[in-house]
């Protein structure tokens, strides 16, 4: 039998976790703004939905999310291509230099993104032209380095004796990768888009130098500008910043609400196959 100490103890651990999202919520729906502690148990005739219509109004919401979402899909489409192929390389295939591309590869994750804005602003923008464009805004953060760890840690763990059992029946590299590897790594595949989803969605700065066009710019950077110019003549300002956090952070958690069970049951699954 559990004790309830400890059923209580997660509870309250509970509560403190998801306590700060519902007062974010609420104070979002609130027509008339309280930020005290009160607040967070509003009356049902305070609550409005007028706060996200006028976000609406003011940045167009739709345009802003469409952004985010094509932004968001093409950096996780070309971290899986780009980090499938690469971590498969560095776990499978023998190559002089090897471990120091990978050596390389972990040196990358510990340079601060910051450190690489201006020459990447000078190569995209002045070298490419890609300014104001979906592509420009995509190429830096399309491959992950991160990403490349996790599925070379993933192709290490399969039996070799596969992958020589493909190689004498003919297949080619690509062939052994999409047939033999692939589908025994989908756990990592699923880790991938979830590690990699958060940062685009809520990339502000990288999106703010590139697009300068309103309608090209995605939610992070809209809902800064609505925050700083428009936001302060609104009717509740303290609920519109909240609408706007809510509007930013609600397909983050529905993403991870939603694969959460699917990705832990697929993580148990491949440690009892292996």
């Amino acid at each position: 039998m559990k004790s309830p100490w400890r059923f209580l103890a997660l509870l309250i651990g509970a509560f403190v976790f998801l306590f700060p999202f519902y007062y974010m919520l609420i104070g979002s729906l609130q027509a008339e703004p309280d930020p005290s502690v009160k607040g967070a148990f509003p009356s049902p005739a305070n609550l409005t939905g007028r706060n996200y219509a006028e976000i609406d109004t003011a940045i167009n919401l739709g345009r802003s999310l469409l952004n985010s979402g094509i932004f968001t899909g093409g950096v996780i489409l070309g971290t899986l291509v780009f980090g499938v192929l690469a971590g498969y390389a560095l776990a499978r295939l023998q190559f002089r230099g090897r471990g120091a591309v990978f050596g390389l590869m972990l040196l990358v994750q510990v340079i601060p993104f910051q450190l690489l804005t201006i020459p990447l602003y000078v190569m995209i923008v002045r070298s490419y032209g890609l300014a104001d464009s979906y592509l420009g805004m995509i190429a830096p953060f399309a491959i992950n380095s991160t990403a490349v760890f996790v599925f070379r840690q993933y192709f290490l763990q399969l039996p070799q004796e596969l992958f020589d059992a493909a190689r004498i029946d003919g297949a080619n590299e690509l062939n052994i990768l999409w047939r033999v590897a692939l589908p025994l790594v989908k756990p990592a595949l699923l880790t991938g888009v979830l590690i990699t989803f958060i940062g685009p969605w809520n990339e502000f700065l990288w999106p703010f130098l590139i697009t300068k066009q309103q309608d090209l710019q995605p939610l992070a950077v809209s809902l800064s500008n609505y925050l700083t110019t428009v936001s302060a003549r609104a009717a509740n300002p303290f609920g519109a910043v909240l609408a706007g956090a809510c509007v930013l952070a609600a397909p983050a958690v529905g993403l991870f609400t939603v694969f959460q069970r699917r990705f832990i049951s697929q993580g148990i699954e491949s440690g009892i196959k292996g």
